[in-house]
């Protein structure tokens, strides 16, 4: 439907939640209120449908659990109890702490705690960067997630365009890598049955048999952390049998006899020994890839997050080099493909970052507890980490410290805002203007709010811009206003800004869906791959592609992938119901456990009490729990996270949620 033609009570928008599609919206509002919330036809990828998400919205917005003016903590922490006050007193108390801290402690006794994955381009490293670099404030290292990815792809190929989603049906042979677009990213599903229809074949490499899975020509299913050994014994295969494509690797990539020297004597047998995916399987896999011609490689988030994280994703970008599968339409990889736009935040910045210590966030916990100097201001906004951040326990330690005054700035009264000082009450995506990139889909959206805010909810950008004027730290020329920071992030692209105020979205200068190595190359500073890149082999502790082996053999592999109910925490208000673990029936049966027994899911970090299910889907030795659930969803109040060390990522320094290694003990 276009926007002439919409009734007068439907408005555009687009979705900027943690999700590669980037949908278009079209949003009906009633008395004031959004009262449904469907996809439209914009965006071609959107195709007028979206996913349950996001339809939920309504229920998000006018919720009890909205968050709708400000509130100052009046019981001990952790209680949830809190005094309503205006705005004035809560910009001025915030001020006054951070002003506070700053005088007697220095800059970095201030930490802003924030993660962008459900944010558009106005809402984060805009005026929130400026006051904590003005403040010189500690910096965050924002790697929970995508972080050994990012600086694989980087590494290798720069930031170079992946297949888009319209040229996977071209592909004979689709890899489906540790991701899961079922729950995340559906409307890549409709390009793959098209593709199946045409008779391509699908291999999905996943410890879950997923609903794709299933409906494969081939699953792997690796022990979690061993994606490395499949990859790497796949390009063994193609170097020892004269399979690998020396032309194309002698003209485009350099590292290519080191890339060799580090796959040697990963064989299918030691693949399968290690990875509990039979070598039979591992070959039919590695025979299909080299026979299909499209084929294609889309890599997820799922197989990083380990010890072995980075090289795992490294090595599976490096197949399409050593196969050869480059130049034709629907072949090659596809990841992330945000990069492709090119805009720099530093303008909307207006600051450059402060020469301060940075902070990993997936050491939070430890950070609150054992950091000096200590952090004494901890500014949270655009997370939930009580939730989404490992070592659970330690995050929650941390915000118990009395000395810690800590303020949560959010839509909803997350499991994080009830051990706060002070609450502010944010905006939604539909009640401000938002700049949303796709990166799944090429699409840039411009949005502007279709209803009021509830409540007292206010903008990230009013409300950073507000206290930075309160700490005296306004410049002139200070880009504040939505309409400003648009200006300043797009300064550059002339053509951009003109389809965006015309039609709300626009597309990269891309001249179309690209072919890799036809009209998308590396952007690698001399333009070619780079196999083993010289940053990434120093970054890694023993080098790159060097495989680590598991942290706790024995014990069962804890997983906790995107689920259809929540992104990543976002939403978790609204499942009130209680979660299991899932657990494979053989496992159950060994500790003679049925479906619906309470168990005790343990570890040296902490321990979660929920009921149980048995799904056969799970390979032995590999239970799941939902990511993202928040404390009321547990028998303990406690989630996956509290099971999940705060280890490192071989390259990046993400997240090794899928390294977390458990006992199972039934208790009723």
């Amino acid at each position: 439907m276009t926007e002439s033609l919409r009734p007068p009570d439907v408005f555009p928008s687009a979705c900027p939640l943690d999700c590669p599609d980037a949908c278009s919206l079209e949003v009906r509002v009633a008395d004031g209120r959004v009262v449904k919330v469907d996809g439209d036809h914009r965006n071609p990828v959107t195709g007028g449908y979206i996913c349950a998400k996001v339809r939920r919205v309504p229920e998000h917005l006018y919720g009890p659990d909205r968050l709708l003016h400000p509130a100052r903590r009046v019981g001990p922490k952790g209680e949830g109890r809190f005094e309503r006050i205006s705005w004035d007193e809560a910009l001025g108390l915030a001020a006054e702490r951070m002003r506070e801290a700053r005088e007697r402690f220095g800059g970095e006794s201030v930490l802003p705690l924030c993660y962008g994955g459900s944010n558009g381009l106005l809402t984060q490293d805009t005026t929130d960067a400026r006051l904590f670099h003005r403040l010189g404030a500690s910096k965050l290292a924002r790697t929970v997630c995508a972080a050994p990815s990012g600086r694989a792809a980087i590494g290798l190929y720069g930031k170079m365009a992946g297949v888009a989603y319209p040229d996977f049906p071209k592909a004979k042979l689709i890899v489906l890598w540790g991701a899961n677009p079922s729950a995340s990213g559906i409307h890549l599903v409709p390009y793959i049955q098209e593709a199946q229809k045409a008779g391509a074949k699908l291999v999905v490499i996943d410890p879950r048999r997923t609903p794709l899975a299933k409906k494969a020509d081939l699953h792997l299913a690796p022990r979690p952390g061993s994606d490395l050994a499949i990859a790497l014994a796949a390009i063994h295969w193609f170097f020892e049998t004269g399979r690998a494509d020396l032309a194309f690797l002698a003209q485009h990539a350099t590292g290519v006899e080191e890339l060799r020297k580090r796959a040697e004597g990963w064989t299918f047998e030691r693949a399968a020994r290690v990875s509990g995916v039979p070598a039979g399987e591992i070959e039919r896999f590695v025979h299909l890839y080299a026979e299909s011609s499209p084929a294609l490689i889309r890599t997820g988030w799922g197989m990083e997050r380990n010890r072995n994280g980075g090289s795992a994703i490294a090595a599976a970008l490096a197949l399409p080099a050593v196969a050869g599968k480059f130049g034709v339409r629907g072949g090659g990889y596809t990841m992330s493909n945000s990069g492709i736009w090119g805009i720099d935040q530093a303008p909307a910045m207006a600051e450059p970052p402060p020469a301060t210590r940075t902070i990993n966030m997936n050491r939070m916990g430890r950070t609150l507890l054992e950091a000096d100097p200590p952090v004494r201001v901890l500014f949270v906004y655009n997370c939930n980490p009580l939730i989404t951040l490992p070592s659970q326990e330690k995050v929650r330690q941390g915000l118990a410290r009395e000395d810690l005054f800590t303020v949560v700035f959010d839509q909803v009264w997350t499991d994080t805002a009830r051990w706060a000082d002070l609450v502010l009450p944010a905006t939604h995506f539909l009640e401000h203007s938002e700049l949303v990139r796709g990166y799944g889909s090429y699409v840039l959206h411009q949005a502007q709010p279709v209803v009021q805010a509830a409540g007292e909810a206010r903008s990230n950008a009013e409300v950073f811009a507000a206290l930075i004027e309160r700490l005296g730290l306004t410049r002139p020329g200070d880009p504040s206003t939505a309409e400003e920071l648009t200006s300043a992030l797009l300064r550059r692209f002339e053509r951009i800004r003109g389809e965006l105020d015309r039609d709300g979205l626009a597309l990269p200068d891309l001249g179309g869906a690209p072919v890799q190595f036809v009209d998308a190359f590396p952007q690698t500073p001399d333009r070619k791959i780079h196999l083993v890149p010289e940053a990434l082999d120093r970054e890694s502790e023993r080098g790159l592609y060097v495989f680590l082996d598991d942290p706790g053999a024995g014990r069962l592999a804890l997983i906790s992938p995107a689920g259809s109910r929540r992104l990543n925490s976002t939403l978790g208000q609204l499942e009130r119901g209680p979660a299991a673990l899932e657990i494979h029936p053989e496992d159950a049966g060994v500790r003679e456990i049925a479906s619906g027994d309470v168990v005790r899911v343990w570890n040296e970090h902490g321990e979660v009490r929920v009921a149980a299910r048995l799904n056969p889907d799970l390979r032995p030795g590999v239970v799941y729990l939902p990511k993202g659930l928040w404390s009321h969803n547990t028998l303990s109040g406690t989630t996956a996270n509290a099971l999940a060390p705060d280890t490192l990522t071989d390259i990046g320094k993400g997240a090794c949620f899928n390294d977390a290694r458990v006992e199972i003990d039934k208790i009723s």
